[in-house]
């Protein structure tokens, strides 16, 4: 019975000692300075391919570098850099029987090419859209057609025509093997014409080899140390836009600022508690906002047999729908990620809830989709309302916005849940792999 009554106290002496611990080493001013930093005017709203988005990488490499953290295998620093090839629209005419269209009535999707030229020879001819549908319906079902097409759009349709149009077009990112697909697709909407007995189509683009890069660090594992654990957020946002009453830059506080800083206070607190049995990696990924390329290019260097979960931390910076101290987890009812995180919790006031979303499609929207495909627990945390937050991509997803508080329990919540699959005392399910 004494042995009990010791055991139980050293048990209960370590917990107290793990909590302290947590409160010292992930403070609110370490968190704020975080956020503050990464979603500062200064950063320009991170968008991919600009001066603010390479300060932001400059930022979380500093930290990582304090903390202690080791590049990944192979890697000579903390910048997983990869390369694809910038597309920006030079030049779009097109003519329809003889006459020359004017370029505020044209809209192009598609294109990921140099240059394209098709017309009613050699091309997948013209249709009208139908004016007793919705544009955007149509819109999308002839953006996935993968046809080289002139589509007549009615006057009708303007307002829509004029709003998409505003929305895309400022730049495509595309792989070497889209610029040499001699059948690329391109869709090109006009506005104002009925029928088109002849028409031409010439497309250009500006065509750049750009850098992106992930940030990433690791924690070496002890006695399972092939056995890896990721955690990651994506540092990238929108960028500057047109001002809004005056503001223009996109800070992407909440999104994904707040997820982002998550990453680099775990890694500081994992880094001092020096307890993980399986190796941790920490990463901030790039492009998340254009297509996920950051996260797919992570997951196409490991072996995704290697990697026994995978916490993916997505706009944590304000209460969920379910209160206080909880958070939702995407994919709950695909392994038993979950369910270890809320047993490793009980005493605590913090829950952990299924993703109540689900029309949403969260689980495969964010960066956890291309492991998880891979049959890995890849789960992403998150605490955003979605379905009313008005400040989601919107220059005022601005520090002032968030609740510092709430982001604070969520990432101790984390660091806590997690720590029997970093000791490797338990491992998640496999989730099914999608059909390739």
């Amino acid at each position: 019975m004494k042995k009990t009554f010791y055991a139980l106290g050293l048990a209960l002496a370590s917990l107290t000692a793990n909590a302290q611990n947590i409160d010292k080493i992930i403070t609110k001013d370490y968190v704020d300075h975080l956020i503050k930093t990464l979603s500062s005017d200064d950063m320009q709203g991170r968008r991919t391919f600009t001066p603010g988005i390479d300060k932001a990488a400059s930022f979380i490499e500093k930290e990582f570098a304090a903390i202690g953290l080791k590049p990944l295998d192979g890697e000579k620093g903390y910048r997983q850099t990869f390369y694809k090839y910038q597309l920006k629209p030079l030049s779009a005419k097109v003519t329809i029987d003889g006459q020359a269209i004017a370029e505020e009535n044209i809209l192009v999707y598609g294109n990921r090419v140099e240059s394209v030229s098709f017309d009613q020879t050699n091309g997948d001819g013209w249709i009208k859209l139908d004016e007793s549908k919705d544009f955007m319906s149509q819109f999308r079902t002839l953006a996935r057609s993968g046809k080289r097409q002139l589509v007549l759009v009615d006057m009708k349709f303007l307002d829509a025509f004029k709003r998409v149009k505003g929305m895309i077009g400022r730049e495509t990112v595309v792989d070497e093997a889209d610029l040499k697909n001699a059948k690329s697709p391109a869709t090109v909407f006009v506005l104002d014409k009925e029928s088109a007995s002849s028409f031409q189509v010439e497309l250009k683009n500006t065509v750049s080899k750009m850098p992106l890069f992930n940030v990433a660090g690791m924690i070496p594992g002890k006695s399972k140390a092939k056995e890896l654990v990721v955690f990651s957020g994506h540092y990238d946002h929108m960028g500057i836009v047109k001002p809004v009453e005056g503001d223009s830059i996109m800070n992407g506080a909440d999104d994904d600022a707040s997820g982002t800083s998550a990453v680099v206070a775990l890694a500081k607190y994992y880094k001092k508690l020096n307890k993980n049995e399986r190796t941790l990696i920490f990463v901030a990924f790039t492009a998340e906002e254009i297509g996920g390329y950051g996260s797919r290019y992570f997951s196409e260097k490991l072996n995704p047999d290697d990697v026994v979960a995978m916490f993916n931390i997505e706009m944590i910076g304000k209460d969920s729908k379910f209160g206080k101290n909880t958070a939702f987890i995407t994919g709950y009812d695909k392994s038993d990620f979950g369910k270890i995180l809320q047993k490793n919790l009980e005493g605590t006031e913090f829950t952990f809830h299924p993703d109540p979303y689900k029309d949403q499609n969260l689980f495969y929207r964010s960066d956890n989709a291309t492991l998880a495909a891979l049959g890995v627990p890849a789960h992403t945390i998150s605490t955003d309302q979605i379905d009313i937050d008005k400040l989601y991509h919107t220059v005022k997803d601005e520090y002032s916005s968030l609740d510092v508080e709430n982001i604070l329990s969520t990432i101790k919540a984390i660091a806590k849940s997690a720590v029997s699959i970093i000791s490797g005392a338990d491992t998640p399910t496999r989730i099914p792999k999608l059909k390739q």
